[in-house]
């Protein structure tokens, strides 16, 4: 089979090879990886690491079963978690370890991949293998930011920051909770495509950096409800100020680096809620492909033109999700 391999250069960034395809061992399924998708934490990994296979997401079809699965079948439709090893549960050291295309864990940009069979979900029918391969990480960040711990309600109001993978996703899902929703970005024309989309109130922060400022005026003066703040340190503060007295806000942002001087008083005034979020479990994944939600995939590139898709993600062009076709 043919898998890519990161080189831990900027130039190629990585390499197509051959290799010996993988076979299921107990209670493992052997996937024909159809599509992966990308997210910020691919560029973070091709600085940093070599010699394993890039991307935590993927779906495809079940082409063998190891000893002792029989929840699935051979030809069963499945997309795969981000981290095969947190099915359910408390999150831990050990279930964060099982990340797929990070560290020392290969991840799904190849032809073929094992995994436990615990660590899949089906998809249904009506979902594609591109669309089903932008949920794992995204969608399943977005799903944990909006319902876990504290649920958003019908008719709370969340702010959303960018028009990337996740806060795309947290658009829909927001809406189908039938919740508000105030989005920003730099471009107008994204806002009006986050519009159609059904958001409620757009706010190009290019253009208004004091944007919290807008949140307020749009709240009356009381602030969000709920914030996903996938940017970081640069805009935190911010973001603590838009949200309202007992709001919350759900951080897993490193958009803007991982360091800065946080206005922590105002968390203790405001009595702010403040959630880390790192993606999701199995169990999340599945009850996001039950939801109904279409994923907006901006573009598709082929398998042997996997490098330049990095370069499109970098760019920080896209709307929604970027996918590779890996085959057919």
């Amino acid at each position: 089979m043919k898998r890519y391999v990161l080189t831990g250069h900027t130039h190629p960034m990585m390499q197509l090879e051959e290799c010996a395809a993988p076979t299921p061992g107990k209670g493992e399924v052997l996937i024909d990886v159809k599509a992966a998708s990308l997210n910020y934490r691919d560029l973070i990994v091709a600085k940093r690491d070599s010699g394993i296979t890039p991307l935590s997401d993927g779906a495809g079809v079940i082409r063998a079963l190891g000893e002792g699965v029989t929840e699935y079948q051979v030809g069963d439709r499945v997309v795969i978690g981000f981290m095969p090893g947190w099915v359910e549960g408390e999150f831990s050291a050990a279930k964060q370890d099982t990340s797929l295309g990070g560290g020392e864990v290969n991840g799904v940009l190849a032809e073929q991949i094992v995994v436990n069979a615990s660590g899949v979900t089906p998809i249904p029918d009506s979902m594609s293998f591109e669309d089903a391969a932008t949920l794992p990480c995204a969608a399943v960040t977005a799903w944990s930011a909006l319902f876990e711990r504290r649920s958003l309600q019908p008719g709370e109001t969340v702010l959303l920051l960018g028009t990337g993978g996740v806060s795309i996703f947290a658009l829909q899902l927001a809406k189908i909770a039938g919740a508000k929703v105030i989005i920003t970005s730099s471009s107008d024309e994204k806002l009006e495509r986050a519009r159609k989309l059904g958001a409620d109130h757009l706010i190009n922060y290019r253009h208004n950096p004091d944007w919290a400022d807008d949140v307020l005026r749009l709240t009356q003066g009381i602030g969000a409800d709920l914030a996903v703040d996938v940017a970081g340190p640069a805009t935190l503060n911010s973001t603590m100020k838009a949200v309202r007295h007992g709001g919350r806000i759900s951080l897993m942002g490193v958009l803007t680096g991982v360091e800065g001087n946080i206005d922590t008083v105002t968390i203790l005034q405001k009595r702010i809620t403040l959630q880390g979020i790192y993606v999701g479990s199995v169990a999340a994944l599945k009850a996001v492909t039950q939801t109904g939600i279409k994923p907006w995939v901006d573009e598709v590139f082929a398998f042997e033109d996997a490098e330049r898709a990095w370069h499109s993600l970098e760019e920080k062009n896209h709307f929604g999700k970027l996918v590779i076709k890996i085959q057919k």
